[in-house]
């Protein structure tokens, strides 16, 4: 039987997604709540690996189980083993060939930006700080700018495992309450370290250290020492994945 799991986590204590011998990771936690409840191994397909400190609300994985126990309360038991930082908060059976990450057709992220004189103690695990003031104006337009089809390679580690740097971006954009920036995006796949290499660069734009011009250069060529310092991790949290099969009632 295959299924599918929507997970959420506060990544502030996990050494990230991927499982890896002695260090606490998400995959790690689950992998053993379901092997708990189902008695059996389990192997988990995810729609997105996560790095240490990054939150997800609408992470998705997929695996296979012989039980006959019904999949809420699969999700109930194993939320009920698992540490106060992560839960799987649902669990349904997928449709036959279905897998978390290549049926995915979407990703969605979000990075919360707190600009303010004044640090928020209640927003430290989730969201950045920057007490300089800036252009909101700029960031709206860098924002814009990154929707389309564009060549990424300058905002993913040089050295990294990727062949093809070209993704579909179809939104991208800030919105501002009060001294709270939120950046809201959604991509067919991101690169290694994007969101938050992104989120970097269009700070140094807001802060009038890069113009427009100069970002916009990067989205089509350039290296990644041209483009400006990954934004913390601990801003960015994966909002959701896209699938052509509506999965969650």
């Amino acid at each position: 039987m295959r299924l599918a799991g929507l997970v959420e986590y506060d990544g502030t204590r996990f050494a990230g997604w991927a499982a890896q011998p002695d260090r606490r990771t998400v995959e790690g936690e689950i992998t053993g709540a379901l092997r708990t409840v189902l008695r059996q191994p389990v192997k988990l397909s995810v729609a997105g690996r996560t790095d240490a400190g990054v939150h997800a609300s609408g992470q998705v994985v997929s695996f296979d189980a012989e039980t006959e126990m019904p999949t809420p309360l699969v999700s109930y038991k194993a939320t009920a083993v698992l540490p106060e930082d992560v839960a799987l908060r649902r669990c349904v059976a997928a449709p036959e060939g279905f897998d978390a990450r290549r049926s995915a057709k979407s990703r969605s992220y979000e990075y919360l930006l707190v600009n303010d004189e004044i640090r928020s103690p209640l927003m430290r695990l989730r969201a950045a700080y920057e007490p300089r003031k800036l252009d909101f104006g700029l960031l709206d337009e860098a924002g814009a700018l990154v929707r389309g089809v564009h060549d990424f390679r300058a905002f993913t580690p040089s050295k990294g495992y990727h062949v093809r740097f070209e993704r579909v971006v179809t939104e991208s954009f800030w919105a501002r309450e009060g001294d709270l920036l939120t950046y809201r995006i959604t991509a067919d796949s991101f690169l290694y370290g994007m969101v938050r290499t992104l989120v970097g660069t269009m700070r140094e734009v807001a802060l009038g250290k890069r113009d427009l011009g100069r970002f916009a250069a990067l989205l089509s060529s350039g290296e990644r020492r041209e483009a400006g310092p990954a934004a913390p991790a601990r801003g960015l949290t994966l909002t959701g994945v896209g699938y052509e099969e509506r999965l969650w009632r």
